[in-house]
């Protein structure tokens, strides 16, 4: 099994060398750039298995580039900023980053870090779906990993979909913020995460799926469920 390939977009040169270094030292392998442009076209030929991003990139800063990747591709990634302000961590979750951490960092931790959401990533639902489930005009095929919404696709990061599937085969019973957290992040509690990051991902969600969206209701001060109707 080939090791996983980890890109890195970074314009600060020593903090690019010292990642790369200790990614494979880690045993993964490193592609890395500087300049935001090349950082999407690597992401999009080469298809790593993960993204470590750098906010601050001249030109074209890291939001920009993970919106633009967003429209094609749902490979993991993780933000790197000098920025810690909940602003900055909102847009990115939003964005579908699947992490965020504040420079200076020990990279021990983003080794940590690149572990467990390469973790989540791979795992597969513990109970796939026979095949695709249909609420109006919304299908969902969990076997296929893919969305329609009016017979349109819908392009879902890997948290938005497990998202969508666990509310679904929850068949209408209310899903806490907790559960969903658990359920989809792991509970990880070095990734810092509350349950707005829930409720942040289900409004992208929601939006996405369009008029299908009103679908996933909120139940005040409980949660959330699916509804048929």
């Amino acid at each position: 099994m080939p090791r996983p390939l980890i890109l890195i977009v970074e314009d600060q040169k020593d903090i690019l060398r010292l990642i790369c270094a200790n990614l494979e030292k880690d045993g993964f392998r490193a592609l890395s750039t500087s300049d935001p442009a090349e950082g999407l076209a690597l992401a999009l030929r080469r298809k790593p298995d993960l993204l470590v991003l750098d906010v601050m990139l001249p030109g074209m800063d890291g939001f920009e580039l993970c919106r633009r990747l967003r429209q094609t591709s749902q490979v993991p990634v993780i933000f790197l900023t000098a920025k810690g302000g909940e602003v900055d961590r909102i847009l990115g979750l939003r964005l579908g980053a699947d992490d965020y951490m504040v420079k200076p960092f020990s990279v021990g931790e983003l080794l940590a870090r690149i572990h467990a959401v390469l973790r989540r990533s791979a795992a597969k639902p513990a109970s796939a779906a026979p095949g695709p489930v249909r609420l109006g005009k919304l299908t969902m095929d969990p076997e296929r990993h893919e969305v329609t919404s009016g017979g349109k696709p819908v392009a879902l990061t890997p948290k938005e979909f497990a998202l969508l599937e666990a509310l679904i085969k929850a068949d209408g019973k209310v899903l806490s913020r907790e559960d969903l957290l658990e359920h989809i992040w792991g509970h990880d509690k070095s990734l810092d995460l509350d349950t707005r990051t829930v409720d942040q991902h289900l409004a992208r969600l929601r939006k996405k799926l369009g008029s299908e969206g009103r679908r996933i209701a909120t139940v005040t001060n409980l949660g959330y469920r699916v509804k048929a109707q």
